[in-house]
């Protein structure tokens, strides 16, 4: 049996998040066919061991439960700190972590460098999927519809007056940090008074902040799966009556959000949003695992909003049901997620690395 290592928690503001997720992705895996063993990243960076099948029942393991620290070794084994002659070879890492050190390329690196095969894309498209800045670059670079924004850094030259940046982008206006997840630090401002706390607010959680034009109109994902050829879902519509999709509005509220699977639309959209997914994963190289998100206003024009390489599993998530309503199950999602990062694994393996 392949043993497969589902780590989960981290250090970013969604650690909570990654926790449900992970539960969740634990249910869908077929123990019958996988060893699983349970790691969470604690808020200080150790590496906890929770659980492993075989050893307890790990479906009833309490995921946020102190455990043993654990690190990797050479060889793409798990050792144990307080028992050094323990070990546990590790086939698959399957890392649940969303938003900073997870989701951005850090642990995709590390993996890749002690030989581990994982889950979803790799270190460059991971990082710069992550990096909104950067990710909206490349795509308007590619010729992709994104909303126009302005780039503000920590420390660098003044912040724009919001009279110069709504002249700019109109109003009203969306400040979010340029590297989180789940809308994380995110505010929609109209005055200079929420768009100074709102800037305030996103350099809490990075040293880049942007700021972006509100697109009128439609929030629209959709689902990638697996590489040549890339796999689309069906497109799914999010309606909230929240001012926007917020932290709040996704995990807290469960009555201020509607998901449409699918979203109503004609088939000409429909083709035209899986064309640019295609296209926006050749660009960013996010295939294997990813989700995204466009807007389309009120003209038809399609945006993208953002990619997320390691999207929401929750119950409320919409990767998991989009593709559920794609006639792929929950635990048949979770084996082509596996057997993608094995296939993906193999054929980096076969590229020379020597003249």
């Amino acid at each position: 049996m392949q043993h497969i290592a589902l780590i989960y928690g981290g250090q970013s503001a969604e650690h909570e998040v990654s926790l449900i997720s992970a539960r969740n992705i634990l249910h869908a895996i077929d123990l019958n066919r996988y060893l699983v063993t349970l790691i969470r990243i604690d808020h200080s960076r150790q590496w906890i061991h929770s659980a492993s099948s075989g050893e307890s029942d790990v479906l009833k393991a309490d995921l946020s439960a102190s455990g043993e620290p654990v690190y990797l070794t050479s060889g793409g084994a798990l050792g144990f700190r307080e028992d050094p002659k323990r070990s546990l070879k590790i086939d698959i890492a399957f890392p649940v972590l969303h938003g900073i050190n997870g989701e951005d390329g850090t642990i995709q690196g590390l993996l890749q460098l002690y030989g581990i095969p994982f889950v979803g894309p790799g270190v460059l498209s991971s990082s710069v999927c992550m990096d909104k800045d950067v990710s909206k670059r490349l795509l308007s670079e590619a010729g992709i519809l994104v909303p126009k924004f302005e780039v503000l850094h920590h420390g660098g030259r003044n912040v724009p007056s919001y009279d110069y940046i709504s002249h700019q982008l109109g109003s009203p206006l969306f400040v979010k940090p340029a590297n989180a997840g789940s809308s994380v630090g995110i505010s929609k401002v109209k005055t200079i008074n929420e768009y100074q706390e709102a800037v305030e607010i996103a350099f809490r959680y990075d040293r880049k902040v942007i700021v972006e034009q509100a697109i009128e109109g439609r929030e629209i994902e959709c689902a990638v799966l697996g590489r040549n050829p890339v796999r689309v879902s069906v497109s799914g519509e999010i309606k909230t009556t929240h001012s926007f999709y917020s932290y709040e509005a996704k995990y807290h509220d469960e009555t201020a959000t509607e998901l449409i699977i699918p979203a109503s639309l004609p088939d000409e959209v429909n083709h035209r949003i899986r064309d640019v997914t295609i296209q926006v994963c050749d660009v960013l190289g996010c295939h294997g695992m990813a989700r995204v998100d466009f807007f389309l206003d009120t003209n038809d024009r399609l945006f993208v909003n953002e990619v997320n390489t390691i999207p929401g599993f929750t119950s409320g998530s919409m990767y998991p049901l989009l593709w559920q309503y794609s006639g792929v199950s929950f635990t048949e999602l979770v084996d082509a997620l596996l057997a993608d990062a094995l296939q993906t694994h193999r054929r980096q393996s076969q590229l020379t690395q020597r003249p």
